[in-house]
């Protein structure tokens, strides 16, 4: 089966190699998930399982039909996105692919998801020109269902009271986002690089009474910083000795982050002048249609 596009996993960079490593696991994850679900995934046994003839044949042809997903940082990389989105573009076209879909590892709608990434698409698109389509999909963060995800996460916490730590974005309205999700969590928010901080939350809870607070990472993987947090977490506990602070995982590169991306993916595709449309709403305060009938979507 022919596939219409390759896709690209745009994330920030790091210095510590773990996020890389997550982000290239995610990408693995996500190429045998499109490839079970376009029926070509064939394992190497069965690749090989042909005549003495046709090996190298059957080899090239799989290659071909496997579908093309790619990782790209946006700092702290030797080669520029816009460079890297012309590599992962002549890659798509050798396929005969017709779009390259971009998808950011973003869980806040700031300058890098509004401005950087688009700037960097713009300028590979008219180095590439119209051989292949560049396509901006909505920030992970923007995934409704990103919800159940956390919430997934939180059940396995005690919970008395509820943190959501997230870095947080300058980017006037940004982290609204974080605080709708929060607020559909039942917890409160809490931010790395601006206030109120984790410290006066924790505070502020303990403080009231609280016994036991789940603090969760709104972060995509483990790094510098969610290190940083836990321990702080470890200093807090000293602080507050009668709260008991429970630290929970970043999403990570998991199946269900995997699947979550893919249901993106499947409606994006088929329904790409509708269900795109769901991804985006919460922001623009649209009204959408939904079986017909007119509601507000609280996201």
């Amino acid at each position: 089966m022919r596939l219409a596009s390759a896709y690209l996993l745009v994330s920030h960079g790091s210095r510590d190699p773990r996020p890389q490593l997550a982000t290239e696991r995610l990408a693995s994850l996500l190429i045998q998930k499109l490839a079970r679900q376009q029926g070509i995934y064939r394992s190497t046994a069965c690749q090989w399982e042909v005549e003495q003839k046709s090996q190298i044949k059957t080899a090239v042809q799989s290659q071909l039909a496997q579908p093309l997903v790619e990782t790209a940082c946006l700092e702290l990389t030797p080669v520029p996105l816009h460079v890297r989105l012309e590599e992962c573009a002549r890659k798509a076209k050798d396929r005969g692919l017709e779009s390259l879909q971009i998808l950011p590892l973003f869980l806040l709608p700031g300058v890098h998801v509004r401005e950087d990434i688009p700037e960097e698409i713009a300028i590979a698109q008219q180095a590439i020109g119209g051989a292949v389509k560049l396509e901006l999909r909505p920030y992970l963060g923007n995934y409704l269902n990103i919800i159940d995800l956390l919430s997934k996460k939180l059940e396995k916490l005690p919970v008395q009271a509820r943190i959501i730590v997230s870095h947080g974005s300058r980017r006037q309205g940004a982290n609204d986002r974080c605080e709708a999700i929060a607020a559909k969590l039942d917890a409160v928010t809490a931010y790395w690089s601006l206030s109120p901080s984790l410290a006066e939350k924790v505070k502020v809870l303990a403080e009231a009474g609280a016994e036991n607070i789940a603090i969760l990472p709104y972060f995509l993987f483990s790094g510098g910083i969610t290190d940083a947090i836990a321990e702080q977490v470890r200093q807090l506990q000293t602080d507050f000795p009668k709260t008991q602070l429970h630290l929970g995982e970043p999403l990570g590169a998991t199946e269900e982050l995997a699947d979550l991306i893919l249901s993106g993916i499947d409606e994006g595709t088929t329904q790409k002048d509708s269900t795109w449309e769901k991804y985006i709403s919460w922001e623009q305060g649209l009204e959408i249609q939904d079986g017909g009938h007119s509601k507000e979507n609280s996201f």
